[in-house]
């Protein structure tokens, strides 16, 4: 069976190191864009050849620190879209 060798310190040495307060400030949050135009494909590139598929979101969701409100039509990669139905964010047609 392992021993610690280590000492306790009293209570006393140890609140008389924590006595200065300490003021810790949340990073700022990145500022939001205004949704993009409908036209815009948002999210991944699509690829080479295929059209992109056009959704309606059911929830708000952010993309690319740009906020979608819930019934924001997009025009996304299929695989995107793909992505966006299985997780919940857009309507299954």
């Amino acid at each position: 069976m392992a021993t610690n060798d280590t000492t306790k310190k009293p209570a006393a040495a140890a609140a008389e190191k924590s006595t200065a307060p300490t003021t810790e400030t949340a990073p700022a949050r990145s500022p939001r864009k205004p949704a993009a135009a409908p036209e815009a494909v948002v999210g991944p590139a699509v690829r080479a050849g295929v059209d992109p598929v056009r959704v309606t979101l059911v929830h708000h969701h952010t993309i690319d620190g740009t906020d979608y409100p819930p019934g924001a039509q997009l025009l996304v990669s299929p695989d995107y879209a793909h992505r966006l139905r299985g997780q919940g964010y857009a309507t299954r047609v």
